[in-house]
């Protein structure tokens, strides 16, 4: 039990170490000398855990959605909260920031058969849309898989630019942007007006969200 107690440890301190690597340097920066020194431990304690490089940059990105947590919400609304918890966990969570860096370099170590960040994070998001559809909270002409396509890539693109502008201390803000610009184009008036009121800042109403109930 013990033995496989360190184990477990040492996994977990070869995927930390991998990932503040990874986001300080990307993919190409980052080399398994450089990660074992990281983490004190040597080359042979990463190789037992991980083939290669490469395999431990797909354990970091797959990860991803798993470190994510969120406490509301089903349907429109949880899908919103998925996405400011994810920009708001991102700059505390190694592991987040990795895959943030990785993103671009996805080519060098995922394979094709296994799919992207895009398409997981796609599928993260597709089940709070396709509820939301299902409560008639979406006009009815929207697609669901477009969407959630849509988002992602926004998504990715406000966090580069936001890491270039602040460091990625402005990405949940951005966020909320992007949904209070996106929210009255493919949700109905009223989940509309519903999810303005939590994306507000405090004491502070939407615009949007007021227009919506005019």
């Amino acid at each position: 039990m013990a033995q496989q107690e360190r184990s477990v440890r040492t996994r977990a301190a070869i995927l930390r170490a991998g990932a503040e690597v990874f986001a300080e340097l990307g993919f190409a920066g980052a080399s398994v000398s450089k990660i074992t020194r990281r983490a004190n431990l040597t080359l042979g304690a990463l190789y037992f855990h991980f083939e290669s490089k490469e395999q431990l940059a797909r354990e970091i990105v797959r990860a991803q959605p798993a470190l994510v947590t969120s406490e509301a919400a089903t349907g429109l609304e949880g899908a919103v909260d998925i996405t400011l918890a994810w920009a708001t966990q991102l700059t505390r969570d190694p592991l987040l920031l990795a895959g943030a860096r990785l993103v671009m370099d996805q080519e060098y170590f995922v394979r094709s058969e296994e799919g992207n960040s895009y398409r997981q994070w796609t599928e993260v998001l597709l089940p709070y849309l396709q509820e939301a559809s299902t409560r008639g909270e979406l006009r009815p002409d929207v697609n669901v898989l477009s969407l959630a396509q849509l988002v992602v890539n926004a998504c990715t693109g406000a966090q580069m630019n936001s890491q270039l502008d602040s460091g990625r201390r402005d990405l949940p803000e951005r966020l909320r942007q992007m949904w209070t610009l996106l929210l009255p184009l493919v949700a109905t008036e009223e989940a509309t007006s519903r999810v303005m009121e939590e994306l507000a800042p405090l004491g502070h109403a939407s615009p949007v969200a007021e227009g919506t109930r005019a």
